[in-house]
């Protein structure tokens, strides 16, 4: 090992996190071989013996020794130079107001519960409130093991098709919210930014009001004018505080745009995200008139929405990276 290997903290992190996970995989894969072999032992005397308790509770234990094979072979997918990232987690509504700005919140809720079940830490970069429900847009950090690798592929456009609760008659909507995953780059990461390519913003940010309103211009909002690209932050009392993570969230996005030119259907993917609407949707949730959850990219269905939008993604998220 180098002697100047602990100085760069950000590789050290690297380092770590591929060191843990390749030793999760070699303990768990030891691990279901010495778990098959005693079964293997166990379920010869169910048979001899003729015991049905003992063969029952040997099926049961071969279904969680399979799952946790599963776990292993999803994590050796997970072997992309970016995939060990953090993760910007952007969501947009589409067009249609209260309808698509209540999709967009309730994606939101459904990926929290997600990061929540995987341990995952996150935080509300910045958020823009529907006029009467749900909410316009949202920017999250999050930050756990592997995290682009696990959510690259759920950037796309999400499609809703339910009876609405805003609508006096009772009739069936169709709402469309996008996602936008992007990594969060480390230190080891340069991106050249130009100032005078800037266009750099202050605005007031909205509060909860009475002791903790916001009187000072102390949101940011910056503008990459050669990219078109836009970030903004709000979530800071401070407005140094609230330009450091806008130019973390822009050093990300022209890192992202890098990645996306590097692959075969980038043009393609850049559409999705631009174009929230019909055509365009990589996953759909319909709760009427019957109830299917569908990746139209892998087939992946589930017939019980409401498990899904609770956060339980997980067969989604594998089939995603497998099929990549």
């Amino acid at each position: 090992m180098s002697e100047n290997f602990w100085k760069d903290q950000s590789k050290v992190k690297k380092n770590v996190k591929e060191k843990n996970l390749f030793t999760k995989m070699v303990s768990s894969f030891k691990n279901s071989l010495n778990e098959i072999k005693n079964l293997k032992e166990i379920y010869s005397l169910g048979l001899e013996e003729n015991n049905q308790e003992i063969l029952k509770d040997c099926e049961k234990k071969l279904i969680e020794i399979g799952k946790e094979v599963k776990k292993n072979e999803i994590s050796c997918f997970l072997s992309k130079q970016d995939d060990h990232l953090d993760i910007y987690l952007e969501i947009h509504a589409g067009a249609g107001g209260t309808e698509s700005q209540d999709w967009a919140s309730m994606l939101r809720r459904m990926y929290i519960k997600w990061f929540d079940k995987k341990l995952f830490k996150y935080e509300i970069i910045s958020e823009h409130k529907g006029d009467e429900a749900g909410i316009k847009s949202t920017t999250l950090k999050v930050s756990g093991d592997y995290l682009y690798g696990l959510m690259r592929n759920e950037s796309g456009v999400h499609r809703l098709v339910r009876i609405s609760p805003f609508d006096s008659g009772a009739r069936r909507h169709t709402s469309f919210a996008s996602i936008w995953v992007y990594p969060a780059v480390d230190d080891s990461i340069n991106i050249e930014i130009n100032e005078k390519d800037l266009r750099i913003d202050t605005y007031r940010s909205s509060g909860a009001g009475g002791q903790h309103v916001n009187t000072t211009d102390s949101a940011v909002r910056i503008t990459h004018i050669p990219s078109k690209i836009v970030v903004q932050c709000q979530n800071e009392r401070s407005q140094h505080k609230n330009k450091e993570t806008c130019f973390k969230m822009l050093k990300a996005r022209l890192y992202e745009f890098e990645i996306q030119k590097r692959e075969l259907e980038s043009q393609k993917n850049l559409k999705s995200k631009t174009d929230i609407g019909w055509g365009h949707q990589i996953r759909s949730y319909v709760l009427q008139p019957y109830r299917m959850v569908k990746d139209l990219r892998n087939r992946v269905e589930s017939t019980n929405p409401e498990h899904i939008l609770n956060g339980n993604i997980d067969e989604f998220i594998e089939a995603g990276l497998i099929k990549n």
